[in-house]
């Protein structure tokens, strides 16, 4: 079993990005493979570099991971949605305002990973964690829709979706998450999607 996990570069003025960090820190699983990689958080180029991976090592599992400052937890994520509106620039300047990830795609594409029962296991393990509904509409969404657009058109078939991170202590804003849990918490990501096929049913909504 083959899995590719990806992180972002610092941006915003940052000097780190807990994303990277996180996926730099995954240990060795003794029959799943797993390739990480640090993508640039620029519009565009990030899912290029994304399907280059993907064409290259041909991945049976697909997980990208990106920092949401203000979230209390790891958040994974429910859906990516057709649309860049920048609050900010990417680190190539690139601000793109109400555009279209990509052209003649749907407005919105789930994750097929199994995102309930990767929930449950942070529970059952001690780490904080929930299913989000928005990936936000800046770099961070932007891959998560090209992954699942790419993945419509990529044979073989791989399972594909997103787990946002939260700061850690070391960038001193709050609230935070500690490397050590962040990074416990991807490697319960990676074992889940390798080992359960259909995801459970359980509720994890919310009200509003």
């Amino acid at each position: 079993m083959k899995v590719l996990i990806t992180g972002f570069e610092p941006f915003g003025g940052e000097r780190i990005n807990p994303s990277y960090e996180a996926v730099k820190s995954i240990k060795a699983f003794e029959n799943i493979e797993v390739i990480k990689a640090c993508l640039p958080v620029v519009f565009g180029d990030s899912i290029t570099m994304l399907e280059q991976l993907i064409d290259l090592h041909k991945p049976d599992i697909v997980i990208c991971v990106g920092q949401a400052g203000g979230r209390q937890g790891l958040t994974i994520e429910r859906v990516g949605i057709n649309i860049d509106d920048a609050r900010i620039p990417d680190n190539n300047g690139n601000q793109p305002i109400d555009e279209r990830i990509v052209d003649n795609a749907p407005d919105g594409l789930f994750s097929n990973l199994p995102i309930k029962a990767i929930v449950d296991q942070w529970t059952l393990q001690d780490v904080n964690g929930s299913v989000s509904n928005t990936a936000g509409t800046y770099v961070c969404n932007h891959l998560l829709f090209g992954l699942l657009e790419m993945r419509q058109r990529k044979t073989p078939l791989y399972k594909g979706g997103f787990i946002h991170v939260p700061y850690i202590p070391e960038q001193n804003i709050e609230p935070s998450m500690s490397l050590e849990m962040i990074t416990k918490g991807l490697e319960i990501a990676i074992e889940t999607s390798v080992g359960v096929q259909v995801d459970i049913k359980q509720s994890q909504g919310t009200i509003c």
